[in-house]
Protein backbone atom coordinates (compact mmCIF):
# COMPACT_ATOMS: atom_id res chain seq x y z
CA UNK A 1 0.00 0.00 0.00
CA UNK A 2 1.44 2.91 -1.32
CA UNK A 3 1.77 5.92 1.64
CA UNK A 4 2.14 9.65 0.81
CA UNK A 5 5.03 11.49 2.67
CA UNK A 6 4.65 15.19 4.16
CA UNK A 7 6.67 17.71 4.65
CA UNK A 8 6.83 19.25 8.29
CA UNK A 9 5.46 23.65 7.25
CA UNK A 10 5.75 24.95 10.62
CA UNK A 11 5.53 24.47 14.17
CA UNK A 12 4.56 26.53 16.88
CA UNK A 13 4.57 25.50 20.80
CA UNK A 14 3.68 21.79 20.82
CA UNK A 15 1.98 20.97 17.76
CA UNK A 16 3.91 19.89 14.19
CA UNK A 17 2.29 21.52 10.96
CA UNK A 18 2.31 19.08 7.94
CA UNK A 19 0.92 18.96 4.62
CA UNK A 20 1.23 16.27 1.90
CA UNK A 21 0.02 13.88 4.34
CA UNK A 22 -3.81 12.25 4.46
CA UNK A 23 -3.95 10.57 8.02
CA UNK A 24 -7.64 10.84 10.84
CA UNK A 25 -7.10 11.93 14.05
CA UNK A 26 -5.66 9.50 16.11
CA UNK A 27 -3.14 8.06 13.73
CA UNK A 28 0.28 7.74 14.57
CA UNK A 29 2.52 9.11 12.00
CA UNK A 30 6.82 9.29 11.95
CA UNK A 31 8.74 12.27 11.63
CA UNK A 32 12.36 11.84 10.03
CA UNK A 33 14.78 13.99 12.11
CA UNK A 34 18.13 14.01 10.12
CA UNK A 35 21.15 13.16 12.25
CA UNK A 36 18.75 11.94 15.01
CA UNK A 37 19.06 7.88 15.66
CA UNK A 38 15.20 7.49 15.61
CA UNK A 39 12.62 9.16 13.80
CA UNK A 40 10.35 10.99 16.14
CA UNK A 41 6.59 9.55 16.33
CA UNK A 42 3.45 12.22 16.27
CA UNK A 43 0.33 11.30 16.41
CA UNK A 44 -2.10 13.78 14.96
CA UNK A 45 -4.56 15.47 17.25
CA UNK A 46 -6.39 17.91 14.18
CA UNK A 47 -6.81 19.96 11.36
CA UNK A 48 -6.23 23.66 10.21
CA UNK A 49 -6.67 25.57 6.47
CA UNK A 50 -5.45 22.25 4.70
CA UNK A 51 -2.66 21.22 6.94
CA UNK A 52 -2.71 17.78 9.35
CA UNK A 53 -1.78 19.22 12.96
CA UNK A 54 0.36 16.31 14.87
CA UNK A 55 1.88 16.30 18.42
CA UNK A 56 4.87 14.44 19.18
CA UNK A 57 4.96 11.55 21.37
CA UNK A 58 8.46 12.74 22.60
CA UNK A 59 11.31 15.69 22.59
CA UNK A 60 10.30 18.12 19.39
CA UNK A 61 14.51 18.81 19.72
CA UNK A 62 15.94 18.62 15.60
CA UNK A 63 12.90 18.86 14.00
CA UNK A 64 12.81 21.60 11.38
CA UNK A 65 10.82 22.67 8.08
CA UNK A 66 10.75 20.62 5.88
CA UNK A 67 11.16 17.21 7.82
CA UNK A 68 9.39 14.24 6.18
CA UNK A 69 6.54 12.84 7.52
CA UNK A 70 5.07 9.64 6.98
CA UNK A 71 1.57 8.24 8.27
CA UNK A 72 1.30 4.91 10.44
CA UNK A 73 -0.82 2.49 10.18
CA UNK A 74 -3.84 3.53 12.23
CA UNK A 75 -3.90 3.99 16.14
CA UNK A 76 -1.55 3.67 18.72
CA UNK A 77 -1.30 0.09 20.19
CA UNK A 78 0.89 -1.94 22.98
CA UNK A 79 1.92 -5.37 23.29
CA UNK A 80 0.53 -7.07 26.44
CA UNK A 81 1.03 -10.43 28.46
CA UNK A 82 1.70 -12.11 31.61
CA UNK A 83 5.63 -10.73 31.43
CA UNK A 84 4.51 -7.42 32.00
CA UNK A 85 4.37 -8.04 35.81
CA UNK A 86 6.67 -6.88 37.90
CA UNK A 87 7.63 -4.21 35.55
CA UNK A 88 7.58 -0.67 35.28
CA UNK A 89 6.73 1.02 31.90
CA UNK A 90 6.70 4.82 30.17
CA UNK A 91 3.92 6.57 28.81
CA UNK A 92 4.30 5.07 25.66
CA UNK A 93 4.36 1.24 27.06
CA UNK A 94 8.16 1.01 26.75
CA UNK A 95 10.41 -0.43 29.49
CA UNK A 96 11.19 1.85 32.22
CA UNK A 97 12.97 -0.05 34.79
CA UNK A 98 16.47 -0.59 32.79
CA UNK A 99 15.35 -4.65 32.75
CA UNK A 100 15.31 -5.02 29.07
CA UNK A 101 12.00 -6.01 26.85
CA UNK A 102 9.06 -6.43 28.02
CA UNK A 103 8.23 -8.79 25.76
CA UNK A 104 4.65 -10.31 25.67
CA UNK A 105 2.95 -12.21 23.93
CA UNK A 106 1.66 -11.43 20.20
CA UNK A 107 -1.58 -9.84 21.12
CA UNK A 108 -1.67 -6.43 20.95
CA UNK A 109 -4.08 -3.90 22.34
CA UNK A 110 -5.75 -0.74 21.19
CA UNK A 111 -5.12 2.35 23.89
CA UNK A 112 -7.79 4.16 22.96
CA UNK A 113 -10.31 1.29 23.81
CA UNK A 114 -13.78 1.80 24.45
CA UNK A 115 -16.18 1.45 27.24
CA UNK A 116 -17.83 -1.88 27.48
CA UNK A 117 -21.51 -2.25 26.70
CA UNK A 118 -23.44 -0.96 29.75
CA UNK A 119 -25.56 -4.21 29.06
CA UNK A 120 -22.79 -6.61 28.92
CA UNK A 121 -21.74 -5.34 32.16
CA UNK A 122 -22.41 -8.30 34.80
CA UNK A 123 -23.85 -6.59 38.23
CA UNK A 124 -21.73 -5.78 40.96
CA UNK A 125 -22.46 -8.24 43.82
CA UNK A 126 -19.01 -9.12 45.98
CA UNK A 127 -17.04 -7.00 48.32
CA UNK A 128 -13.31 -5.73 47.11
CA UNK A 129 -11.34 -5.71 50.44
CA UNK A 130 -9.09 -3.19 50.69
CA UNK A 131 -7.60 -3.81 54.08
CA UNK A 132 -7.84 -0.45 54.96
CA UNK A 133 -10.14 -0.51 58.14
CA UNK A 134 -12.09 3.07 57.53
CA UNK A 135 -12.95 2.28 53.70
CA UNK A 136 -13.90 -2.12 54.33
CA UNK A 137 -15.98 -0.75 56.68
CA UNK A 138 -17.45 2.35 56.50
CA UNK A 139 -17.17 3.00 52.79
CA UNK A 140 -17.02 -0.70 51.42
CA UNK A 141 -15.82 -1.35 47.85
CA UNK A 142 -17.50 -3.75 45.51
CA UNK A 143 -15.22 -5.72 42.93
CA UNK A 144 -15.72 -3.69 39.69
CA UNK A 145 -16.34 -0.61 41.30
CA UNK A 146 -14.88 2.64 40.91
CA UNK A 147 -13.72 4.70 43.41
CA UNK A 148 -12.14 8.30 43.65
CA UNK A 149 -10.00 9.70 46.11
CA UNK A 150 -9.98 13.52 46.36
CA UNK A 151 -7.59 15.72 48.40
CA UNK A 152 -5.58 18.53 48.37
CA UNK A 153 -1.55 18.09 47.91
CA UNK A 154 0.34 16.45 50.66
CA UNK A 155 -2.20 14.83 52.83
CA UNK A 156 -1.98 10.69 51.90
CA UNK A 157 -3.15 10.13 48.83
CA UNK A 158 0.20 8.04 47.47
CA UNK A 159 0.20 6.26 51.23
CA UNK A 160 -3.48 5.35 50.42
CA UNK A 161 -3.31 3.51 47.20
CA UNK A 162 0.24 1.86 48.16
CA UNK A 163 -1.60 0.48 51.51
CA UNK A 164 -5.02 -0.44 48.75
CA UNK A 165 -2.29 -1.96 46.06
CA UNK A 166 -0.88 -4.53 49.06
CA UNK A 167 -3.00 -5.17 50.70
CA UNK A 168 -6.27 -5.15 47.75
CA UNK A 169 -7.62 -8.81 47.24
CA UNK A 170 -6.89 -8.57 43.54
CA UNK A 171 -5.28 -10.85 41.21
CA UNK A 172 -2.83 -7.90 39.42
CA UNK A 173 -2.64 -4.46 39.93
CA UNK A 174 -2.28 -1.74 37.27
CA UNK A 175 -1.17 1.91 38.71
CA UNK A 176 -0.63 4.04 36.50
CA UNK A 177 1.46 7.78 37.89
CA UNK A 178 0.24 10.89 35.61
CA UNK A 179 2.53 13.92 35.74
CA UNK A 180 3.92 13.17 39.26
CA UNK A 181 7.35 14.22 40.45
CA UNK A 182 9.98 12.17 38.91
CA UNK A 183 11.77 11.90 42.60
CA UNK A 184 8.63 10.43 43.70
CA UNK A 185 7.95 7.40 41.32
CA UNK A 186 10.62 5.48 43.24
CA UNK A 187 9.86 6.42 46.58
CA UNK A 188 6.20 5.70 45.63
CA UNK A 189 7.59 1.52 44.12
CA UNK A 190 9.81 1.21 46.97
CA UNK A 191 7.70 2.86 49.84
CA UNK A 192 3.97 2.61 49.31
CA UNK A 193 4.08 -0.14 47.11
CA UNK A 194 6.84 -2.39 48.35
CA UNK A 195 9.02 -5.79 46.63
CA UNK A 196 5.82 -7.82 47.45
CA UNK A 197 3.14 -5.38 46.11
CA UNK A 198 5.35 -4.82 42.93
CA UNK A 199 5.55 -8.56 42.10
CA UNK A 200 1.86 -8.60 41.12
CA UNK A 201 1.88 -5.19 39.65
CA UNK A 202 2.14 -2.92 36.16
CA UNK A 203 3.45 0.70 36.86
CA UNK A 204 2.96 3.18 34.42
CA UNK A 205 4.92 6.31 34.58
CA UNK A 206 4.33 9.42 32.88
CA UNK A 207 6.40 12.40 34.98
CA UNK A 208 5.44 15.75 34.63
CA UNK A 209 8.38 16.56 32.15
CA UNK A 210 7.12 14.70 29.93
CA UNK A 211 5.11 15.83 26.95
CA UNK A 212 1.17 16.17 27.63
CA UNK A 213 0.32 13.77 24.92
CA UNK A 214 2.45 11.06 26.63
CA UNK A 215 1.00 11.78 30.06
CA UNK A 216 -2.18 11.54 28.08
CA UNK A 217 -1.47 8.11 26.60
CA UNK A 218 0.05 6.72 29.94
CA UNK A 219 -3.34 6.78 31.36
CA UNK A 220 -4.75 5.04 28.13
CA UNK A 221 -1.86 2.36 28.27
CA UNK A 222 -2.60 1.44 31.89
CA UNK A 223 -6.30 0.81 31.02
CA UNK A 224 -5.59 -1.21 28.06
CA UNK A 225 -3.20 -3.45 30.36
CA UNK A 226 -5.56 -3.88 32.91
CA UNK A 227 -8.01 -4.53 30.17
CA UNK A 228 -5.71 -7.46 28.89
CA UNK A 229 -5.57 -9.38 32.18
CA UNK A 230 -9.12 -8.56 32.90
CA UNK A 231 -10.19 -10.63 29.61
CA UNK A 232 -7.52 -13.26 31.28
CA UNK A 233 -10.62 -13.79 33.81
CA UNK A 234 -8.66 -12.31 36.27
CA UNK A 235 -10.13 -9.50 38.96
CA UNK A 236 -7.61 -6.84 38.30
CA UNK A 237 -6.64 -3.57 40.67
CA UNK A 238 -6.34 -0.39 38.62
CA UNK A 239 -5.03 2.63 40.50
CA UNK A 240 -4.46 6.33 39.12
CA UNK A 241 -2.81 9.28 40.69
CA UNK A 242 -3.84 11.68 39.10
CA UNK A 243 -7.24 12.55 37.62
CA UNK A 244 -6.13 16.12 37.81
CA UNK A 245 -2.97 15.92 36.04
CA UNK A 246 -4.70 14.22 32.99
CA UNK A 247 -6.84 16.91 32.79
CA UNK A 248 -3.85 19.17 32.31
CA UNK A 249 -2.42 17.54 29.93
CA UNK A 250 -5.58 17.64 27.71
CA UNK A 251 -6.40 21.06 28.27
CA UNK A 252 -2.38 22.01 27.13
CA UNK A 253 -3.51 19.41 23.89
CA UNK A 254 -6.60 21.50 23.08
CA UNK A 255 -5.43 25.23 23.63
CA UNK A 256 -2.14 24.33 21.22
CA UNK A 257 -4.94 22.93 18.79
CA UNK A 258 -6.97 26.32 19.08
CA UNK A 259 -9.82 24.99 21.04
CA UNK A 260 -11.56 27.89 23.42
CA UNK A 261 -10.80 27.76 27.18
CA UNK A 262 -14.43 26.96 29.04
CA UNK A 263 -14.53 26.42 32.56
CA UNK A 264 -12.07 28.01 34.71
CA UNK A 265 -9.16 28.10 31.78
CA UNK A 266 -10.17 23.93 31.02
CA UNK A 267 -11.14 22.99 27.31
CA UNK A 268 -14.26 21.53 26.57
CA UNK A 269 -12.88 18.30 25.05
CA UNK A 270 -11.17 17.66 29.38
CA UNK A 271 -14.72 17.18 29.79
CA UNK A 272 -15.77 15.43 26.72
CA UNK A 273 -12.40 13.14 27.46
CA UNK A 274 -12.59 12.20 31.31
CA UNK A 275 -15.98 9.43 30.46
CA UNK A 276 -13.54 7.67 27.94
CA UNK A 277 -11.70 7.16 30.83
CA UNK A 278 -13.01 6.53 33.58
CA UNK A 279 -15.59 4.26 32.31
CA UNK A 280 -13.48 1.82 30.73
CA UNK A 281 -12.93 0.23 34.30
CA UNK A 282 -16.22 -2.34 36.06
CA UNK A 283 -17.47 -5.98 35.02
CA UNK A 284 -17.22 -7.70 31.99
CA UNK A 285 -18.79 -11.08 31.31
CA UNK A 286 -14.66 -12.41 32.37
CA UNK A 287 -12.90 -10.65 34.97
CA UNK A 288 -13.58 -7.13 36.58
CA UNK A 289 -11.05 -4.05 36.92
CA UNK A 290 -11.52 -2.55 40.47
CA UNK A 291 -10.59 1.42 40.02
CA UNK A 292 -9.09 4.13 42.19
CA UNK A 293 -8.55 7.75 40.85
CA UNK A 294 -7.17 10.12 43.11
CA UNK A 295 -8.35 13.57 42.27
CA UNK A 296 -6.32 16.64 43.15
CA UNK A 297 -8.49 19.08 44.99
CA UNK A 298 -7.20 22.92 43.46
CA UNK A 299 -7.06 24.75 46.71
CA UNK A 300 -8.82 21.99 48.75
CA UNK A 301 -12.06 23.27 46.84
CA UNK A 302 -14.23 19.81 45.89
CA UNK A 303 -16.81 21.70 43.95
CA UNK A 304 -13.66 22.69 41.42
CA UNK A 305 -14.54 21.94 37.73
CA UNK A 306 -12.21 18.65 37.38
CA UNK A 307 -13.47 17.52 40.63
CA UNK A 308 -16.94 17.94 40.40
CA UNK A 309 -16.82 16.30 36.78
CA UNK A 310 -15.26 13.30 37.88
CA UNK A 311 -17.47 12.81 41.60
CA UNK A 312 -20.34 13.11 38.79
CA UNK A 313 -18.81 9.73 36.53
CA UNK A 314 -17.51 7.97 39.55
CA UNK A 315 -19.55 5.08 41.70
CA UNK A 316 -18.49 7.24 45.09
CA UNK A 317 -16.03 8.85 46.38
CA UNK A 318 -13.51 9.13 49.65
CA UNK A 319 -12.32 12.26 50.47
CA UNK A 320 -9.02 12.72 53.03
CA UNK A 321 -9.43 15.33 55.24
CA UNK A 322 -5.85 18.49 55.47
CA UNK A 323 -6.75 18.78 59.04
CA UNK A 324 -7.33 14.96 59.72
CA UNK A 325 -3.58 14.66 58.53
CA UNK A 326 -2.79 18.03 60.42
CA UNK A 327 -3.89 15.93 63.45
CA UNK A 328 -1.38 12.94 62.61
CA UNK A 329 -4.85 10.95 61.57
CA UNK A 330 -3.65 8.57 58.71
CA UNK A 331 -5.34 7.77 56.64
CA UNK A 332 -7.18 11.05 56.65
CA UNK A 333 -9.93 9.28 55.80
CA UNK A 334 -13.31 12.32 56.01
CA UNK A 335 -15.79 9.47 56.62
CA UNK A 336 -18.34 11.73 56.80
CA UNK A 337 -17.93 13.36 53.19
CA UNK A 338 -17.34 10.40 51.96
CA UNK A 339 -19.43 7.90 50.36
CA UNK A 340 -19.45 4.20 48.29
CA UNK A 341 -22.68 4.36 46.27
CA UNK A 342 -22.89 0.06 46.09
CA UNK A 343 -22.06 -0.09 49.74
CA UNK A 344 -25.97 -0.68 50.33
CA UNK A 345 -25.87 -3.62 47.42
CA UNK A 346 -23.26 -5.58 48.75
CA UNK A 347 -23.46 -5.10 52.44
CA UNK A 348 -25.64 -6.89 55.09
CA UNK A 349 -28.13 -5.07 57.10
CA UNK A 350 -25.99 -5.53 60.70
CA UNK A 351 -23.17 -4.31 58.60
CA UNK A 352 -25.10 -1.42 57.29
CA UNK A 353 -26.67 -0.80 60.89
CA UNK A 354 -23.20 -0.88 62.58
CA UNK A 355 -21.77 1.44 60.20
CA UNK A 356 -24.87 4.09 60.10
CA UNK A 357 -24.48 3.88 64.36
CA UNK A 358 -20.78 4.75 63.78
CA UNK A 359 -21.27 7.47 61.60
CA UNK A 360 -24.43 8.80 64.03
CA UNK A 361 -21.61 9.07 66.80
CA UNK A 362 -18.90 11.26 64.86
CA UNK A 363 -21.50 13.60 63.42
CA UNK A 364 -23.24 13.96 66.94
CA UNK A 365 -20.04 14.32 68.12
CA UNK A 366 -18.56 16.65 65.34
CA UNK A 367 -21.36 19.27 65.85
CA UNK A 368 -20.87 19.67 69.86
CA UNK A 369 -16.57 19.92 69.01
CA UNK A 370 -16.24 23.40 69.55
CA UNK A 371 -18.30 23.11 73.13
CA UNK A 372 -16.57 19.72 74.19
CA UNK A 373 -12.92 21.17 73.52
CA UNK A 374 -13.22 25.07 75.43
CA UNK A 375 -14.90 22.76 78.23
CA UNK A 376 -18.44 24.22 77.60
CA UNK A 377 -20.24 21.22 77.71
CA UNK A 378 -21.84 19.68 80.62
CA UNK A 379 -22.05 15.80 80.96
CA UNK A 380 -25.22 14.75 81.19
CA UNK A 381 -26.84 17.39 79.02
CA UNK A 382 -27.63 15.30 76.16
CA UNK A 383 -27.21 11.56 76.71
CA UNK A 384 -26.19 11.18 72.42
CA UNK A 385 -23.29 13.42 72.75
CA UNK A 386 -22.58 11.71 76.38
CA UNK A 387 -22.33 8.26 74.33
CA UNK A 388 -20.68 10.11 71.20
CA UNK A 389 -17.56 11.28 73.86
CA UNK A 390 -17.64 8.12 75.55
CA UNK A 391 -16.96 6.06 72.20
CA UNK A 392 -14.41 9.02 70.62
CA UNK A 393 -11.43 8.04 71.58
CA UNK A 394 -12.62 3.86 70.28
CA UNK A 395 -14.05 5.22 67.29
CA UNK A 396 -10.64 7.63 66.01
CA UNK A 397 -8.14 4.70 67.06
CA UNK A 398 -10.44 1.94 64.67
CA UNK A 399 -9.82 4.44 61.87
CA UNK A 400 -6.30 5.57 62.29
CA UNK A 401 -3.99 2.24 60.80
CA UNK A 402 -0.31 2.58 60.53
CA UNK A 403 1.26 2.05 56.73
CA UNK A 404 1.93 -1.41 57.32
CA UNK A 405 -0.96 -2.79 59.44
CA UNK A 406 -3.55 -4.73 57.07
CA UNK A 407 -6.50 -5.95 58.81
CA UNK A 408 -9.27 -8.07 57.23
CA UNK A 409 -12.46 -7.85 56.53
CA UNK A 410 -14.18 -9.81 58.79
CA UNK A 411 -11.98 -9.17 61.68
CA UNK A 412 -12.78 -5.15 61.10
CA UNK A 413 -16.27 -5.87 60.81
CA UNK A 414 -15.83 -8.00 64.07
CA UNK A 415 -14.17 -4.18 65.59
CA UNK A 416 -17.24 -2.16 63.93
CA UNK A 417 -19.30 -4.17 65.59
CA UNK A 418 -17.53 -4.44 69.21
CA UNK A 419 -17.48 -0.77 69.00
CA UNK A 420 -20.92 0.09 68.43
CA UNK A 421 -22.01 -2.35 70.84
CA UNK A 422 -19.76 -0.93 73.62
CA UNK A 423 -21.41 2.58 72.93
CA UNK A 424 -25.15 0.83 73.16
CA UNK A 425 -24.62 -0.86 76.53
CA UNK A 426 -23.70 2.06 77.85
CA UNK A 427 -26.51 3.48 77.07
CA UNK A 428 -28.51 0.72 78.45
CA UNK A 429 -29.38 -0.61 75.08
CA UNK A 430 -28.69 -4.50 74.00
Amino acid sequence: MLKLTGQVTRVIGLTVEVQGINASIGEVCTIAVPGEPEAVRAEVVGFRDGSTLLMPLGELRGIHQGCSVVPGCGAFKIKVGAQLLGRVLDGLGAPLDGLGPAGGDTREYPVDGRPPNPLQRKRITEVFATGVRAVDALLTCGRGQRLGIFSGSGVGKSTLLGMIARYGNADVNVISLIGERGREVLDFIESDLGPGGLRRSVVVAATSEQPALVRLKGAFVASAIAEYFRDQGQHVLLMMDSVTRFAMAQREVGLAIGEPPATKGYTPSVFALLPRLLERPGMSPNGSITAFFTVLVDGDDLNEPVSDAVRGILDGHIVLSRDLAAANHFPAVDVLNSVSRLMPDITGEEHRSWAGRLRDLLAVYRESEDLINIGAYVAGSNPRVDEAIASHRDIVEFLKQDLNEYTGYDDTLRRLEAITRKGADERGGV
